[in-house]
């Protein structure tokens, strides 16, 4: 299963792009997270219901099997490192923003948190 951090933004259409991909090459399944800890009154990386159904069939005619999760009042880093520890959980795909050198040093906080802390491999895209 390839586990996809998708949010609502080039950054998680880039890793839904290679995710798929990946899932493909594999034979392997796909499992979306799209969550939002819900302390913000908007969260605009939570995909809204519109783009959940754009979402849903691209997925659809993407030919492989999927699973689209929402979660909301949970951390973003905690439910996919969860979905990580799943025995069938091969890869995680994220999407990452081009940094300075000194930004590549810190990353962001989820990405960086997920790199170091993921216990498979994480494939960490760019738009």
């Amino acid at each position: 299963m390839i586990v996809i951090g998708y949010s609502a933004d080039e950054f998680g259409d880039a890793a839904l792009e290679h995710g798929i991909a990946e899932a493909k090459v594999r034979g392997a399944n796909v499992l979306v997270i799209n969550s939002t800890k819900g302390d913000a009154l908007a969260d605009p990386a939570f995909a809204p219901t519109g783009q959940v159904r754009d979402l849903e069939e691209l997925l659809a005619s993407s030919g492989v099997r999927y699973e689209l999760t929402q979660l909301v009042g949970v951390d973003v880093v905690d439910s996919l490192l969860d979905a990580m520890e799943k025995p069938e959980a091969e890869l995680l795909v994220i999407g990452i923003r081009h940094r300075t050198p000194v930004g590549k040093l810190l990353l962001g906080s989820h990405s960086q948190q997920l790199i170091l802390r993921c216990p498979k491999p994480v494939l960490a895209v760019k738009p």
